[in-house]
């Protein structure tokens, strides 16, 4: 069997060591600087033993899953450390920081950049869950710079989990992130926040959270530990997304402080194109 490390037992680490072991040839070992995380993933059978950090060094496969702000120091320490055929892989949603602290590393040729679109508000290893992956876009950033067999070997990884690659430079891909994920992360936290400012009856919440509200705001439920640091970490990105979508909200108020019916319609009718793209989406799944 193929020895696996995973470092950070959270819902997309902890999914990872789940899938992989029931569908690839792996023993699966963790690394998680919270003991309670390594007591309840092999509890819950997510990971087979707990392993040192000097103990990686022989593993065939290395997934780095922990908070944004830390994978590059830590890919960087740990390609410092790996044999010459380890594939190491990150599944942090901000490249371009990542690709930047390792451009240059001797063993950069086994470094994959990877950014899998998928996870739920919930966090740590009681989150992971089988078949998280399945049909889900993979981005892989800069893969002309890891060598070619461990390329290969990380897109039979990824293919393992039915997961669609995608190819992509960091930079196209923060900007695109902000757009896409991270500003509905913002939204949903915004508008929760709004919410609980606003109504103070916690009952009236929970009696009147439509379908509508409660999937808008889902995603407000998600571990701040994890978010802080992506949103600082693609920062630039973010400021701009925020301020075309503060501009938005601000046009919108001044339609219905203007009573302008006929603007109300027209402004959401153009934003049902959206439909279209979504249900696109869908189709290719």
């Amino acid at each position: 069997m193929k020895k696996l490390v995973v470092i950070g037992l959270g819902l997309i680490g902890g999914s990872l060591a789940l899938d992989l072991k029931k569908r690839g040839n792996y023993k699966v070992y963790g690394v998680d600087q919270n003991p309670n995380h390594i007591k309840k993933a092999l509890k819950l059978g997510v990971i087979d033993e707990e392993i040192s950090f000097s103990e990686i060094v022989d593993a065939a496969v290395i997934i780095i899953a922990v908070p944004v702000n830390i994978i590059p120091n830590l890919t960087t320490q740990v390609l410092d450390i790996i044999s010459e055929n380890t594939l190491v892989f990150d599944v942090g949603s901000v490249k371009n920081e990542i690709c930047k602290a390792v451009e240059n590393h001797k063993k950069r040729k086994n470094f994959v950049a990877a950014h899998p679109l998928a996870g739920t508000e919930f966090s740590g290893p009681e989150a992971a869950i089988l078949n998280l992956f399945e049909h889900k876009v993979n981005i892989i950033c800069e893969a002309d710079k890891t060598d070619w067999k461990i390329l290969d070997e990380a897109i039979s990884l990824f293919k393992q989990l039915n997961m669609r690659i995608k190819m992509m430079q960091p930079v196209e891909h923060d900007r695109h992130i902000a757009y896409v994920s991270h500003l509905s992360h913002i939204s949903s936290f915004m508008l929760g926040k709004t919410v609980l400012q606003i109504e103070k009856n916690e009952q009236a919440i929970f009696d009147m959270a439509s379908t509508g509200f409660a999937s808008t705001v889902r995603l407000a439920k998600s571990n701040a530990d994890t978010w802080a640091p992506i949103f600082l970490e693609n920062k630039d990105n973010i400021i701009t997304s925020l301020n075309e979508y503060i501009k938005n909200l601000n046009e919108f108020k001044d339609l219905i402080e203007n009573t302008d019916d006929s603007g109300l319609r027209e402004s959401m009718k153009n934003t049902n194109y959206i439909k279209s793209i979504l249900n696109g989406i869908k189709e290719n799944d």
